[in-house]
């Protein structure tokens, strides 16, 4: 999910596709969350502000990444989105007075994947493009946590594959300002989409880079957001979030890491 730098970002701090979609992916939830505390009431809701995210990816060679970015949010009744990414909300079920389940369609636009010019390791490796993805969501409200099931399929075909994301987050709310969300999430990805972006093809391969048939593999994720309302336009909110390789991906002689992370902070204007 993503945008472009700031103009008065340094030339030195570059955006890269792989952490924009990281960070929308962690914005999104956050943005709605402000949203919501702010005005149960309001069946629209715009934002706008200004995010530093931190990131480090796991190939070999390429350093860890400080950038700024816009933040833009829109959400109603029928339709949430951020950045490249959209919800269509489906009507959803109330199961009792404590229990809702909520179902969408989901489209976003992943920019995952490198240049061969990201790191000299790097070098001589076909670029690895991002793409549009598509599919549906679920998720269950109830008094001790939110869970919540996301299929998506690249249906832009650059890497053809699939993910299936199961999450567990519960927020708790600290005072009138403070709200905490800790989540956790197993992330699968399928054959295709590790092969794409991790594996090595035939005419890729050298003497420090052997040839690598990638297959599906699950990611963990640990993370927590924490989100000040300072009053009914303005709040904060930091996003930590650390994930756990797979073995398949781990193995690839294109990785030297076995987690990734990233930290945002960010403000947001809500109108």
């Amino acid at each position: 999910m993503h945008c472009t730098p700031l103009s008065a970002v340094s030339s030195a701090i570059r955006l890269t596709a792989t952490t924009q979609a990281l960070v929308l992916g962690l914005c999104s939830s956050m943005v709605a969350l402000a949203a919501e505390s702010a005005n149960a009431e309001s069946t629209s809701s715009w934002g706008l502000g200004i995010g530093a995210v931190s990131s480090q990816q796991p190939y070999k060679g390429v350093d860890r990444e400080t950038q700024a970015i816009p933040l833009i949010y829109f959400e109603n009744d029928y339709v949430r989105v951020f950045g490249p990414t959209a919800e269509i909300k489906l009507p959803g079920f109330t199961l009792d007075d404590s229990q809702q389940l909520d179902l969408s369609i989901v489209g976003e636009y992943d920019f995952s994947g490198y240049d061969d010019d990201d790191a000299r390791f790097l070098d001589g490796m076909s670029d690895r493009k991002g793409g549009f993805w598509a599919g549906a969501k679920v998720q269950w409200r109830n008094p001790l946590a939110d869970v919540s099931a996301q299929w998506l399929a690249d249906v832009s075909g650059n890497s053809k594959g699939q993910r299936f994301t199961l999450g567990l987050e519960r927020s708790w709310q600290w005072g009138e300002h403070l709200t905490l969300t800790p989540r956790v999430a197993a992330i699968w990805q399928d054959q295709k989409y590790v092969d794409y972006y991790f594996g090595v093809r035939e005419s890729e391969a050298r003497i420090d880079r052997a040839a690598y048939d990638g297959k599906s593999g699950l990611n963990t994720e640990l993370g927590v957001r924490g989100n000040y309302m300072f009053d009914d336009h303005h709040s904060v909110f930091l996003d930590v979030k650390a994930t756990r390789l797979a073995d398949e991906i781990k193995d690839s002689p294109l990785v030297d890491r076995s987690t990734e992370n990233s930290v945002l902070f960010g403000y947001l204007y809500r109108f």
